[in-house]
């Protein structure tokens, strides 16, 4: 692997650098610590040098879908996991009654803590220079990136930029029909830079997401609430070792009443979603208070959870009550919740207004398919979730290095990980509001679990210089330990003597004759715990038992969705070359023709995944490729 050598010191003050990154979110940081730990120099631009891997809606990480992908940051080398394990005050599975491929482990963090650790992460790394300022402009020479200016007009060199601008890109925040431009509260938005896009030919859209008034804990009254403590046996993020036990913090469930509905019907007018002021589409799956009510005008009543944001505040985070209500509506509201009558709010909740680009321009690298070296990581591609934002923010940063050094971009399958098909989904589908992750997006969410994201990705993360040997060596280990002792249990013969059944009565089983103890385990109501019992020299780690648990339980599903992968290759396989004149297909629809046009797949599995794109006009350009006869430009 070469990389690129400067004299430091020189090329900073010549402003000169490897890489920019422009945006120092979860996405932003990602970026620039993949970079830097590859060995380049990288320039973080951020508006505010406070508000570094800032959460600025719920303090939490994880949650369904969500907790796979942190797992996956983990495994390709990102940092996402190792501090929100350093960080937690609860930690917490879901669904850990279901299936595996639903299991999700969510975090609530530390706000303050998570954003000082990942901040000593990035200060600690002499390949990162931090600069407070808001890029306004990117310099082109014909199609390739050359750097970026500045608002007070300095320019800075390099040879890849990478656009991680969450919300701040011609920020707009609405409180009530009152509106002021903000990337988030309390901080300026980033004016400039879109108009510097459009010039370059890359279209920009508008989305739109909200967040929740904090209030303080001194006035709430919990005994009228009910207590969601977060689990005795602590579950961890990152793969690494020595993970912090740290204490525990319970959050608290509360509902909406008929008179937060009647507060929230009788305003609905002061609403600037409502009154036409908002034209961005607001999150699907994580809707407004109001908008809950209105959509869903038969439930008389809506789950609202009160979560700490830190061990150093008495801010509260009020999950399930986003509104852009006007401030004075926001109490009368808040103060109808059973346990939150005398709330006093420290900040208003709002709604902001954002710019981004579709990433159908992009290529699965995240790179622009009109500029050379600049890529798109997070909210600027139409997504939603710090989860979400540090997936793409790592494999942007990644592929900026491997474009700077003339290496092979990372594009992550679909039946590789659920990175792959986040970014799969962006790049080949019109999103029409922001993205949000969930286990129903991937076609293979059996195989890609959170307990197996090492598995799939640790070797990658090695192969790119972000895994050391040292954490290689304990992978493989643990890879050592699953596959012995799915053997072991494969010969483990368990009888079906009185001492037996005595332990399985506990779990509502029986065995009449001996049998294996994988054939045992298969049945519903055993797991290895149990066995544990019947055999105490089972004696494996968590993180080895649960996969061995799932792999046998769940055989016969895990191979039907391998045969699904092997079929779906098939289509992969058919490569669509980059210069095909699709305008000169005859038999195909025209708006299958714009499509692919515009997104420029480059399999016949992409073309098949875009929307719009009809299975027969596939089956058509199945047929073409196979014959070599379609025109090009």
């Amino acid at each position: 692997m070469t990389l690129l050598h400067y004299n430091i010191s020189m090329n900073y003050l010549q402003n000169t650098f490897d890489i920019i990154i422009v945006g120092a979110g979860h996405a932003g940081c990602e970026a620039a610590i993949a970079c830097a730990r590859l060995g380049v120099k990288v320039l973080l631009c951020t508006l505010n040098i406070e508000n570094i891997a800032l959460q600025p809606c719920n303090p939490a990480v994880g949650g369904p879908a969500k907790s796979t992908l942190v797992r996956e940051i983990d495994a390709l080398g990102g940092v996402m996991g190792e501090v929100t394990d350093a960080t937690y005050i609860q930690m917490k599975v879901l669904n850990s009654s279901k299936g595996p491929a639903v299991r999700a482990l969510r975090a609530q963090s530390d706000k303050a803590e998570y954003s000082r650790y990942m901040r000593n992460i990035i200060e600690s790394n002499a390949n990162i220079y931090l600069k407070q300022c808001c890029i306004t402009e990117l310099l082109i020479n014909e199609d390739r990136i050359v750097g970026a200016v500045d608002e007070f007009g300095i320019e800075y060199r390099a040879e890849a930029v990478v656009l991680t601008t969450g919300t701040s890109l011609e920020g707009r925040i609405f409180v009530g029909l009152r509106s002021y431009s903000a990337g988030r509260l309390g901080e300026k938005a980033a004016i400039g830079l879109s108009d510097s896009l459009h010039k370059l030919g890359i279209e920009t859209k508008k989305l739109k997401t909200g967040t929740p008034a904090r209030i303080d804990k001194r006035t709430i009254d919990y005994s009228k609430m009910t207590i969601q403590p977060g689990d005795e046996e602590l579950s961890f993020f990152s793969f690494k070792p020595n993970r912090p036990i740290r204490k525990t913090y319970p959050c608290y469930l509360t509902r909406t009443t008929e008179e937060t509905h009647e507060i929230i019907r009788s305003n609905l007018d002061k609403s600037p979603m409502y009154q036409g002021l908002i034209h961005g589409v607001g999150p699907r799956y994580c809707p407004s208070i109001e908008d809950k009510i209105v959509r869903f005008a038969s439930n008389p009543s809506h789950h609202i959870f009160i979560e700490p944001e830190g061990l150093g505040t008495y801010e509260i985070y009020i999950q399930g009550f986003s509104t852009s209500l006007p401030a004075d509506v926001q109490v009368r509201m808040i103060r109808s919740l059973p346990g939150l009558e005398k709330a006093h709010i420290i900040k208003p909740a709002y709604a902001v207004e954002y710019d981004y680009v579709p990433a159908v321009q992009t290529t699965h690298s995240l790179m622009s398919k009109k500029i050379k070296g600049l890529f798109f990581g997070g909210q600027i591609n139409g997504t939603s979730g710090y989860e979400e934002a540090a997936a793409q923010g790592l494999i942007a940063g990644i592929n900026a290095f491997n474009y700077i050094n003339g290496s092979e971009m990372l594009e992550l399958s679909r039946s590789s990980s659920y990175t792959g098909t986040l970014i799969d989904d962006l790049v080949t589908k019109d999103i029409q509001d922001p993205y949000r992750m969930l286990t129903s997006r991937s076609e293979y969410r059996l195989l890609l679990r959170q307990d197996n994201a090492d598995e799939r990705l640790t070797p990658i993360g090695h192969k790119i210089g972000l895994i050391d040997d040292a954490q290689f060596a304990r992978f493989n280990e643990k890879q050592r330990l699953i596959k012995e002792e799915k053997e072991r249990l494969d010969g483990l013969k368990i009888s079906a003597c009185e001492q037996v059944n005595e332990i399985l009565a506990k779990y509502n089983e029986h065995i009449e004759r001996g049998m294996r103890a994988s054939e045992l385990l298969k049945r519903p109501n055993i797991t290895y715990k149990v066995l544990q019992e019947l055999d105490p020299s089972l004696n494996m780690p968590k993180e080895v038992y649960e996969q061995v648990e799932v792999i046998i339980k769940y055989d016969g599903y895990i191979k039907r969705q391998e045969e699904q992968v092997d079929q779906a290759g098939k289509l992969e396989k058919f490569k669509i070359p980059e210069n095909i004149d699709y305008s000169a297909i005859d038999h195909i629809s025209t708006e299958t023709k714009e499509k692919l046009s515009k997104i420029k797949p480059k399999t016949l599995a992409q073309a098949a995944r875009i929307g719009g794109v009809k299975p027969a006009d596939i089956s058509i350009l199945m047929v073409m490729l196979d014959r070599g006869n379609i025109a090009k430009k």
